[in-house]
């Protein structure tokens, strides 16, 4: 029992490091620990995950935001088309069947990993666009050296657009979705890769944290499995929010790229399996 606790914390940091640095909190990683580990029911492993997205973004997003990575503005704004498409998923869960979405979000995932391939480095915009200029969305970059960069933001009904699509999956599949989100920030909006991490990291907190509130009232969150995994994957994200700023960006997209992919594999397993 104590080898199991243990390899669910070592598995609870490295989830919570990795979730810190991509933006994407940790579950997709968590779940499977939960199930094949330590063979836990399925609705538990997913409970405890959502409880570890919520430690993700707690541990992380105070430091993101202090040291101005967190784009607050384009968070709030985004937030409010990603609890739309959620609240709709929500809905209409039970009516489209499950391996169909799950067959779509793989494909998704594949087609954001090929775009996120696309930008080589971290081409900041140098001024916003009129929609975006409008709402203030451009924010600055803190350097090595202690000055500021400033960069624009772009294409905001397309990013807004995805979110909803984001929220949907999350309603629907239960997920956190955060690949989507950074995948909205980085490559459609144009966002520095590191800001749009950040970003993510303070928007999923509240995506999960509705989620784990319904999972707590179903009795389907077990503190003696969520506790342990919440305190490693709070760990794990401190220690990610102190390495982003010194990450290389082109190391960066290829971990997100990374786990886009082990996102397609797991969610298209699970969708041809169901049929």
């Amino acid at each position: 029992m104590l080898r199991i606790l243990g390899g669910l914390f070592a598995l609870a940091i490295s989830a919570g490091f990795v979730g810190a640095l991509s933006g994407l909190g940790g579950g997709v990683f968590i779940v499977p620990g939960l199930v094949i580990l330590a063979h836990v029911p399925m609705q538990v492993a997913v409970g405890a995950s959502l409880i570890s997205v919520v430690a993700t973004s707690a541990g992380a997003s105070v430091a993101f935001v202090r040291d101005g990575w967190t784009n607050l503005r384009v968070a709030m704004i985004l937030e409010c088309a990603t609890v739309t498409g959620a609240v709709s998923g929500a809905y209409m869960a039970g009516l489209v069947p499950a391996r169909v979405l799950e067959l779509l979000f793989a494909l998704m995932m594949l087609q954001s990993a090929y775009f996120s391939m696309g930008r080589h480095g971290d081409e900041m915009l140098s001024r916003s666009d009129p929609l975006c200029a409008w709402f203030r969305l451009g924010g600055e970059v803190p350097g090595d050296d202690g000055t500021m960069t400033p960069y624009g933001v772009a294409n905001l009904p397309a990013g807004a657009t995805l979110m909803v699509v984001a929220g949907l999956m999350s309603g629907l599949l239960g997920i956190g979705a955060g690949a989507l989100k950074v995948a909205a920030m980085d490559y459609l909006m144009r966002l520095p890769l590191k800001v749009s991490s950040a970003t993510s990291n303070f928007m999923i907190g509240v995506t999960a944290g509705a989620g784990a509130m319904v999972f707590l009232a179903r009795g389907d969150i077990a503190t003696s499995v969520a506790a342990p995994v919440a305190l490693g994957v709070t760990a794990g994200a401190l220690a990610g929010s102190r390495a982003l700023p010194h990450v290389n960006v082109q190391a960066l997209r290829l971990l997100f790229v990374a786990i886009l992919v082990l996102i397609a594999i797991e969610m298209g397993w699970r969708a041809i399996a169901g049929l």
